[in-house]
């Protein structure tokens, strides 16, 4: 048990292959047939890349940037070298597949343009803004923290001085999403499209 258990990927597989059995079991409650199995797996995987996605902006935000100033500088490269690095590919990467699957779900489902263009109503307009929402945080994900951060965390060569304007930039979009993380969710868990 311990060999399993201490191999995430084992554990990630498996409880995929449960989540999948679990959905193709219920696909009567849900709907019928392969159409919809396909939109239950694409809804859970759009679920899952986005608790992981916003679990780690709020890990980020909450956590290990206030956290920062008080560890002493012979211990900030344990945090540096090894953890955010690693924070920082769950985080970008759960972020494009978070908008990947949700844009997946609102096409499988026929809304996509309508929502898109927010020239639906009611719940197709509210899962629209939530979609323009989410699509704004994933671009500062990857066009202002990413290269931001690669930057602060010596990824990439880097000046003291560009090190130190990629900072504030990194915090900005980074508080920014945490903002707009807010008026998103409600939008994904409130539109209520079936």
């Amino acid at each position: 048990m311990t060999k399993f258990f201490g191999n995430l990927h084992a554990v990630l597989a498996v409880g995929l292959v449960a989540s999948i059995a679990l959905i193709v079991a219920f696909t009567g409650w849900t709907g019928e047939g392969a159409k919809e199995i396909a939109n239950d797996v694409m809804r859970w995987l759009h679920t899952f890349f986005g608790i992981l996605w916003i679990g780690l902006l709020y890990y980020l935000n909450f956590v290990q940037v206030p956290t920062m100033p008080a560890i002493p500088a012979e211990m900030k490269k344990a945090i540096t070298g090894h953890i955010a690095p690693k924070v920082f590919f769950f985080f970008r990467w759960a972020a494009l597949l978070t908008v990947l699957t949700g844009l997946a779900v609102a096409g499988h489902n026929g809304y996509l343009a309508a929502a898109l263009s927010l020239s639906g109503t009611g719940g197709v307009l509210l899962i629209g803004i939530g979609m323009w929402l989410a699509l704004i945080m994933a671009f500062n994900v990857w066009f202002i923290i990413w290269p931001a951060q690669k930057k602060i965390l010596g990824i990439v060569e880097a000046s003291d001085e560009e090190k130190a304007k990629a900072a504030p930039r990194a915090l900005i979009a980074s508080r920014t999403n945490a903002l707009l993380s807010l008026p998103m969710l409600y939008a994904m868990v409130s539109a209520n499209l079936g």
